[in-house]
């Protein structure tokens, strides 16, 4: 058994990193303050083509593995999470289900500008009563001779009101639960097409959160993603991916948390020596980084079978799962050992507290999670 990345994964990793440390971290306190999204590095991310990675040449992507993807994700975390969200929600959620299921013709005219960075993609699957339950779909499409009109709503969008392309989740039949659901594209000066306010979130305030709003939303026959009524099953299969590019997102969040507190124990003086040189503190840095380095192995393993082509829901919701959580938590002990100054802005372990909490949520949270886990082991 080898652990170790390869020369190729590490040297990508280093681009990552220095990206991340040159081009993100100046500006990520000041994005998250404002709550605004930096267009500035989704324009440099596409020219360094990122939003391509796991995607073939002939398209404009990138023809790496996802392993790379996963290690661009971590690095760009360990600066700012929001930003890596932007990562993947272009990489996996926008551009995955067009390259597996659409049309030579949708290929190119849509999943190349989303990989090449020329169009900002958003993957609109939750509603109002369907979070957990993604079955219980509402948003409707019906066929009117060559168009599909499309009503309904979604909520919870990440780069809604910003993106150019939009994969719509709906209902195209009266069955209930998972049949009858298909998934459309839907281009943003789409009549009918709106978006409502932009949340005020917690955390990942650079990632811009709106409902996506559709009524009498026509668009073209063609705009049919796959099969009409695989729509569910195909929109599972992208959370696969999905959840392993949170857990790559949670690795570097937890890293970046661990970095913080191993730097600031080394440096805080109390009663006469560094925080370091008390046990209490020396537990909890060994608790996190042994965390983080069972998480990674996690995260990475279901990335290589992901890569080999073997299934791997169960080790990606494990991934996720595992990977969010410890995020938390070291950030959580992150903030305690900073003490008062962890509460306070100026310190970058504030902003990790916040931000880590979304990986137990998005994309399945740790309890549905939980749910496919137990399923594979109990089958």
């Amino acid at each position: 058994m080898d652990f170790a990345l390869s020369p190729k994964h590490e040297m990508m990793k280093s681009m990552f990193k220095d990206f991340a440390e040159k081009e993100v971290a100046p500006v990520a306190a000041e994005l998250d303050e404002k709550g605004e999204f930096s267009w500035d590095l989704f324009k440099k991310m596409g020219k360094l083509g990122m939003f391509g990675l796991p995607y073939p040449r002939e398209y404009g992507g990138a023809g790496a593995d996802y392993l790379t993807y996963v290690l661009a994700c971590e690095q760009i975390a360990h600066a700012c999470c929001a930003t890596a969200m932007l990562l993947t929600s272009q990489n996996s959620l926008s551009s995955w289900l067009i390259y597996k299921y659409g049309t030579e013709e949708q290929k190119r005219k849509y999943l190349t500008p989303l990989i090449t960075g020329q169009e900002l993609g958003a993957f609109c699957l939750t509603e109002a009563d369907a979070g957990s339950d993604a079955a219980n779909q509402q948003t409707t499409a019906v066929l009117e001779g060559s168009e599909w009109v499309l009503d309904g709503s979604k909520r919870f969008v990440t780069n809604g009101g910003l993106a150019g392309i939009y994969i719509v989740v709906a209902r195209t039949s009266g069955s209930r639960g998972p049949k009858g659901i298909s998934i459309f594209i839907v281009e943003k000066d789409t009549p009918g097409l709106s978006f409502g306010r932009k949340e005020n979130k917690m955390g990942v305030r650079a990632s811009q959160t709106t409902e996506v709003i559709l009524q009498n939303c026509r668009i073209p026959k063609e705009n049919l993603l796959g099969k009409e009524g695989d729509g569910f099953y195909m929109a599972m299969q992208n959370l696969d991916g999905g959840r392993i590019s949170i857990g790559g997102i949670a690795l570097g969040l937890a890293q970046a948390a661990l970095d913080e507190a191993v730097k600031y124990s080394k440096e805080r003086q109390q009663f006469g020596k560094p925080l370091a040189a008390n046990q209490a503190i020396q537990w909890m840095i060994a608790d996190m980084a042994t965390e983080l380095e069972a998480a990674r192995l996690l995260v990475y393993r279901a990335a290589w079978l992901r890569d080999q082509g073997k299934k791997h829901t169960k080790e990606a919701s494990m991934a996720k799962l595992y990977a969010s959580e410890v995020a938390t938590r070291a950030a959580n002990k992150a903030v305690q050992i900073h003490g008062g100054y962890g509460y306070m802005k100026e310190y970058k372990v504030e902003r990790l507290m916040r931000d880590a909490k979304i990986c137990e949520i998005f994309e399945g949270t740790s309890e549905i999670q939980r749910m496919v886990i137990s399923r594979a082991a109990l089958k």
